[in-house]
C-alpha cells in the first residue's frame, strides 16, 4: 500500500502524505476519533479533518485524494489512482516509480490471495463491479451467504498482470479459498451447482444475514472450537491489519505454535461484535486453546513474561465459575 501512496504523492505533489504507526504513537492516533481500525486515512486542510476513509479501499482513497487536492498554476493534476492509507513523506518533487522485481511481487501476490480466508479478485468493487462476469460472482457469492475479502484488479496493473502468472490462470475473475486458487466463475458455478463449493468455505464464512441470538451463539461456539488453538485477530497471519495482532502472530510463532486458527474480524461485522458480549472481552486479538478464553495480547504478554505461555498453549488453566 505504501507504493500507492507513493504513486499518490507524485500526482499530487502539493499534498504532504505522512504515515502514522496506530499503535507506536497512539497520542497522535487518539486525537482523531475517526480512526477505529487500521488502515484509516484522515484527510486534513487548514488542520481541519475533511475526509475520513475506513479500510483498505484502493479506489475510494484514490477519489478521496484527488477530490481534496489543491490545483497550482501550471501543474494539471493526473487522473486519481488508487491506495489504501495516506501514507508517505512531503513530496516537493516527482521521482520515478521503481519496478518491482519478480521476488517482490511473487511475495505480495502471496500475502494477497491469504489476505481473508475466502478471496475474490475482481474487476471493480462488490458496490460498483465493472464486468458481467464479476457481477455474476458477486451475486453468486451473496446468494450463498459467502463472507469474502476482495482486489480490484483493475486498481494495480502490476497485480492485474502478475496474478496471471502467478496463479497460471489467464482471466478474471480469480477465486481463491485459504490461499489455494479455486479458479474462475465457471469453476465456482459448477462447484455451486453440486454442493461441493460449501464444503471448501471455512467454518464461520458462510453465515444468515438474518440470524438470532441463539444461532449467532452458537455460531461463535463453532468459530472457537474450529481448531484447538483458535486467535481471533484483524487481518490474517500472512497479513495482519494491527499492530496487536501482528504481536500476538509473533508470539505465537516465538512460542513455537504454528498450526493454530484464525479468524479475519474484518471480514464478519456480526461477528465482531458479537464475540465482544460472547466473551466479555471487549478488544481484539482474542485467544482461545481448547474452546477457552485465554485474552488478549496484554495477556498474552503477562503470560510469556512469565514463562507461562507455552505451558497455557499446551493446556490453559481452568476457569472457576462465579455467581
Amino acid at each position: 500500500m505504501r507504493q500507492v501512496c507513493d504513486a499518490l504523492a507524485t500526482q499530487h505533489p502539493t499534498c504532504i502524505f505522512a504515515e502514522v504507526d496506530a499503535e507506536g504513537v497512539s497520542d497522535v492516533t487518539e486525537q482523531f476519533d475517526q480512526v477505529e481500525s487500521v488502515p484509516t486515512t484522515v484527510i486534513l486542510k487548514g488542520g481541519q479533518v475533511v475526509g475520513t476513509l475506513q479500510g483498505a479501499n484502493v479506489v475510494e482513497l484514490g477519489q478521496l485524494v484527488a477530490q481534496h487536492a489543491r490545483t497550482v498554476e501550471g501543474v494539471k493534476p493526473a487522473p486519481a489512482a488508487s491506495a489504501s492509507s495516506a501514507a508517505s513523506t512531503p513530496a516537493t518533487t516527482a521521482t520515478p516509480t521503481v519496478p518491482e522485481s519478480k521476488e517482490d511481487l511473487d511475495a505480495r501476490l502471496s500475502k494477497l490471495i491469504k489476505a481473508a480466508p475466502v478471496m475474490a479478485f475482481i474487476k471493480g468493487t462488490p458496490e460498483a463491479p465493472r464486468c458481467g462476469f464479476t457481477k455474476q460472482l458477486l451475486a453468486l457469492l451473496k446468494e450463498k451467504e459467502i463472507q469474502f475479502g476482495s482486489f480490484d484488479i483493475l486498481s494495480d496493473q502490476t497485480v492485474r498482470e502478475g496474478l496471471k502468472a502467478f496463479s497460471n490462470w489467464p482471466t478474471y475473475p480469480q477465486v481463491y479459498i485459504d490461499g489455494e486458487l479455486v479458479g474462475g466463475l465457471d469453476v465456482v458455478k459448477e462447484l455451486a451447482a453440486s454442493g461441493e463449493l460449501a464444503t471448501m468455505i471455512p467454518a464461520g464464512h458462510i453465515a444468515s444475514a438474518a440470524s438470532s441470538d441463539g444461532d449467532l451463539n452458537a455460531r461463535l461456539k463453532s468459530l472457537i472450537n474450529q481448531h484447538r488453538i483458535m486467535l481471533f485477530m484483524k487481518g490474517s497471519p500472512a497479513a495482519p491489519q494491527c499492530g496487536f495482532s501482528s504481536k500476538a502472530v509473533a508470539m505465537l510463532k516465538d512460542a513455537g505454535v504454528e498450526d493454530y486458527g484464525s479468524f479475519d474480524i474484518f471480514s464478519d461485522q456480526e461477528v465482531r461484535e458479537g464475540l465482544k458480549a460472547y466473551s466479555n472481552w471487549p478488544t481484539y486479538p482474542q485467544l482461545y486453546v481448547n474452546g477457552e478464553l485465554i485474552g488478549g495480547l496484554d495477556v498474552m504478554q503477562e503470560l510469556k513474561d512469565a514463562g507461562e505461555l507455552a505451558d497455557t498453549l499446551e493446556s490453559p488453566p481452568k476457569l472457576e465459575a462465579t455467581q
